[in-house]
C-alpha cells in the first residue's frame, strides 16, 4: 500500500510517499480502505517532535479519516459490520492513544481499527466532509454546545477562528443565534469568516482584539455592562489575560488547548472581581461525532474545506498549514 511516512523528527522534507506492507486486522478489528484523511494543527508538531509524546516510527500523520471496510477480523460479527460499509472511525483508541499522535495516522491507503471505534457514515455524507469532522469539529461542538452552553443573543469572541476548530466554533455559535466576533491574522481570511457566520471580524495582525472589543461593546464594569459574554481561547500565551479583560461581569472563558503556551501570565483580580467562569473542554464523544455527521447531511453544518488533494501531495498540505495559508481543513484523498 502507499503511505506518507516519516522515520525521524524534522521538517516537511522528512515526509516520504512510499510503499509499506498492508496491515492485517486482528480478531476484533476491521481493515479500512482510507478514502479521505484530514490534517490537524498537531500534525506538524508531531513531525517536528515539539511535543512530549513518544512517536512510534515509521510514523504517518492524520488522525481524522473516512473510508470503507474491506476485510473483517475473525471475531467480527458479519452482519453488524460488512464489507463495503462506509465508516468514519473515532480516532482515539482506548489504551493506545490518538492516531497521528501516539499511533500511526491515516495518511495510508489501508488502516486497521477496533470495531468499537467504528461509526457508520450517513448515506449522503461524502468521504471528504466526514474526514474533516472528528477531532477539530468534535472538539468545537463539545466546547460550544456541551461545556460552553452558548445561548442566542450572547456575544462570543473567538480567537484563532480560521482553523478547523475555529471555523466550526464560528458556525455553531452563529447557528445558535450568538453574535460572533471572529479573530484572524490574514485579511483574505476575514471575508471568509463573515461568509460562515461571523458578525464582526478582527485582524489580529494589525489590531489589538481587547481594544476593538472595548470600542465596540464597552469596557466591562463590575456591576455589569460592557464586554462580551464568552471568549473562546485555545491559544493561551499572551492572549490569556486580555481575554479575561474582554469578558463582561460573570462572563465565561472556554479553553480546549494552548497553542501559544500552556503557562501564561495570570491576573486573578479579574477572575474574582468579575466573577468569571473558566471552563475547560477536552476532546469529544462518539455522540458528538455522530451528531456532526447528521448535521452535515441535514444541511445544518458545512465543513470548511480548504483543499482536497491527492495523498501524494501531503508535504504541500503541511507547508500550507505551517505557513498559516489554510482556512478550515486540509484533506488528502486516495485513489483506486
Amino acid at each position: 500500500m502507499k503511505a506518507i511516512v516519516f522515520y525521524s523528527h524534522g521538517g516537511v522534507e522528512n515526509l516520504r510517499y512510499e510503499d509499506l506492507p498492508a496491515p492485517t486486522p486482528g480478531a476484533d478489528e476491521v481493515l479500512i480502505r482510507v478514502r479521505a484523511v484530514s490534517l490537524n494543527g498537531f500534525d506538524p508538531m508531531i513531525l517536528n517532535g515539539t511535543t512530549s509524546l513518544k512517536t512510534p516510527f515509521p510514523m504517518s500523520p492524520g488522525g481524522d479519516f473516512s473510508g470503507e471496510i474491506v476485510a473483517l477480523g475473525s471475531s467480527v460479527n458479519n452482519g453488524t459490520w460488512n464489507l463495503g460499509d462506509r465508516v468514519c472511525p473515532y480516532p482515539y483508541i482506548e489504551g493506545s492513544g490518538m492516531m497521528g499522535e501516539t499511533l500511526p495516522g491515516a495518511c495510508r491507503e489501508l488502516v486497521t481499527m477496533p470495531v468499537q471505534n467504528l461509526l457508520r457514515m450517513p448515506e449522503k455524507l461524502s468521504f471528504v466532509d466526514a474526514a474533516a469532522l472528528p477531532i477539530a469539529y468534535g472538539t468545537a461542538r463539545r466546547m460550544i454546545e456541551t461545556r460552553g452552553a452558548i445561548r442566542s443573543g450572547e456575544k462570543v469572541l473567538i480567537l484563532g477562528a480560521t482553523g478547523g476548530v475555529g471555523t466550526c466554533c464560528v458556525q455553531l455559535a452563529a447557528a445558535g443565534g450568538a453574535e460572533v466576533i471572529a479573530c484572524g491574522s490574514a485579511e483574505w481570511k476575514l471575508g471568509r469568516l463573515k461568509e460562515i457566520g461571523a458578525s464582526h471580524v478582527i485582524d489580529t495582525s494589525k489590531e489589538d482584539f481587547l481594544k476593538v472589543v472595548r470600542e465596540k461593546f464597552g469596557k466591562p464594569r463590575y456591576q455589569g455592562g460592557g464586554g462580551v459574554d464568552v471568549v473562546v481561547n485555545y491559544i493561551g500565551g499572551n492572549t490569556w489575560v486580555p481575554s479575561l479583560k474582554a469578558l463582561r461581569h460573570q462572563g465565561r472563558l472556554l479553553v480546549c488547548g494552548a497553542t501559544a503556551g500552556y503557562a501564561p501570565a495570570e491576573d486573578l483580580r479579574y477572575i474574582w472581581s468579575f466573577e468569571l467562569a473558566i471552563i475547560g473542554s477536552d476532546g469529544w464523544t462518539y455522540e458528538d461525532q455522530t451528531a456532526l455527521m447528521n448535521m452535515v447531511v441535514e444541511g445544518k453544518l458545512k465543513p470548511v474545506i480548504h483543499s482536497a488533494r491527492p495523498l501524494s501531495e501531503t508535504p504541500q498540505a503541511f507547508e500550507e498549514l505551517i505557513d498559516r495559508k489554510v482556512f478550515g481543513k486540509s484533506v488528502l484523498t486516495t485513489t483506486d
